[in-house]
């Protein structure tokens, strides 16, 4: 079973866009890929959601799963509590890509903002659903100031709880990034003692999704089906002789 989750260090930092380009990487690849979003929140019933926007920006095959449903845009157990409905359990995610994954080479589970936030009134997270998968984690940072902490702290929850943590993807690469961004591209993998896998550009949803399919692979390490290099990354942008850790 090749299942992955895919888990933000926040809100609004580019996750699905990072699922779908490596959905998108895994099928240039010759992979079958699905995309399980195990609960939707502040999008209305007619809405595309985030696993829909995977399928269109990676390609038809692409299968997308959705568990749950909730109109506000808050917290999972939030809005499923003030919605009336029921929560999403981490039992039912692990079901739900088991079964995925018995006819896709590749299940990308993607969360709802960060790692701890809360899918239940019990206090389960996506750590747990994790946990019951025995999934490795892909975590998706931003790239400016402040992103450092936010990443050190889901790597630290990750290996507190026994759970692997595959590497770190800058969710939105900016075009003309300032120096904090530049500098934090040789210390994630200081501050987080994991691998920096990949950085997409910033406005890369908004690609035609052929070219998004396309340039995908480009972005992503061979880890992740992809081509790009951080070395040569960060060689391109760090600052002048600012020293990157030999191992980056």
């Amino acid at each position: 079973m090749s299942v992955w989750v895919v888990s933000g260090t926040g809100t609004e930092i580019g996750k699905t866009v990072v699922t779908s380009a490596v959905a998108a990487a895994a099928v240039a690849a010759g992979r079958t890929v699905a995309v399980l979003k195990p609960a939707q929140t502040g999008v209305g019933p007619q809405e595309p959601g985030d696993a829909a926007e995977a399928v269109r920006l990676a390609g038809p095959s692409v299968t997308a799963v959705e568990l749950a449903r909730y109109p506000e845009p808050l917290a999972p157990n939030t809005a499923a509590r003030r919605a009336g409905l029921a929560a999403v359990s981490p039992a039912q995610v692990a079901e739900a890509a088991r079964r995925l994954s018995a006819d896709h080479d590749l299940v990308l589970v993607e969360g709802a903002g960060g790692l701890l936030v809360h899918f239940d009134d019990e206090g389960n997270t996506l750590a747990d659903a994790a946990r019951l998968l025995g999934a490795p984690t892909l975590i998706v940072a931003p790239a400016g100031l402040g992103t450092l902490n936010s990443t050190a702290l889901t790597a630290q929850a990750l290996r507190a709880r026994d759970l692997e943590a595959l590497g770190v993807v800058v969710g939105s690469w900016p075009q003309s990034p300032d120096l904090a961004a530049r500098c934090n591209l040789a210390d994630f993998p200081r501050t987080s003692g994991l691998p920096l896998l990949g950085a997409v550009p910033e406005g890369s949803g908004a690609l035609p999704p052929e070219r998004f399919r396309t340039e995908a692979p480009t972005w992503l390490a061979p880890g992740l089906s992809g081509t790009w290099s951080a070395q040569a990354f960060l060689t391109a942008w760090s600052p002048p002789a600012y020293a990157a850790p030999a191992d980056a």
